[in-house]
């Protein structure tokens, strides 16, 4: 609300099948991260998008199932970069964070991003989906855009060993789990048909497919990034003074 941000509303569809009748507010989203915690968002976008996210008016008819999952792994990604940035800021500030600059590289950054987006367990958060399963391919996992230059807050979460990392990724109370269980329900409905098939596979049979375009999509994502960055401090406010927070 202080944002002057409008929450997407509920996914329903228009005479046309459309679902994405809400205005841009990509600009302001963007204003709400740091320079470099936008560069983060960007390469989570460009894994999400691929190629296509410079595309903003095309239309593409996608599964409403995996757009929930993705929004709600979004949200985990937000969650777990504001606790990161937190993280350097602290060791920025006291002038103890480690020089890794030198010691890895592009190619190197660029294999393990995918640890940062979608190594969650979905025990405690929101597994990554296989996005690049959709409906008519229409999402990759793939086109991460990078240029000659790597963020040193990119640079120091590939620092990062998997333990650590696990342990960013993951929520640390049950009720902002059940926060985000509520809130992608209300904005997607809840899918009482999805059933998993013995080989790990979401049975897709009964699902819906909505038309929306990539600029729409981009849109859902950098919504659920920054709900996500929000959540992170909203949980802890309350933790200073009900201590609800799991050690």
């Amino acid at each position: 609300m202080d944002a002057d941000i409008s929450l997407i509303p509920s996914l329903t569809p228009n005479q046309s099948g459309r679902v994405d009748s809400w205005p841009s507010e990509d600009g302001k989203l963007e204003e709400l991260h740091s320079p470099e915690a936008y560069e983060m968002i960007q390469n989570h976008l460009a894994l999400i998008l691929g190629s296509r996210l410079g595309d903003s008016t095309s239309v593409a008819q996608i599964s409403k199932i995996r757009v929930g999952q993705v929004y709600a792994a979004s949200i985990m990604y937000g969650y777990f970069l504001k606790r990161v940035v937190q993280r350097y800021q602290l060791e920025k500030t006291m002038k103890i964070l480690p020089n890794v600059a030198e010691e890895n590289s592009i190619q190197q950054t660029v294999i393990d991003e995918s640890r940062i987006s979608g190594g969650m367990s979905p025990s405690h958060v929101m597994s990554h989906p296989e996005i690049s399963n959709l409906p008519g391919g229409s999402i990759s996992s793939g086109g991460f855009g990078y240029g000659s230059k790597v963020s040193r807050l990119r640079t120091y979460v590939m620092s990062f060993d998997t333990d650590t990392l696990q342990r960013y990724a993951t929520l640390r109370s049950k009720e902002s789990l059940s926060i985000i269980e509520k809130h992608t329900e209300a904005l997607f409905g809840r899918p009482d048909e999805i059933v998993v098939t013995p080989e790990g596979v979401i049975d897709s049979s009964k699902d819906e497919s909505i038309k929306i375009s990539f600029g729409s999509l981009k849109r859902l994502v950098l919504e659920a990034v920054t709900f996500g960055s929000f959540l992170w401090d909203v949980e802890s406010y309350v933790d200073a003074r009900y201590h609800f927070v799991l050690n």
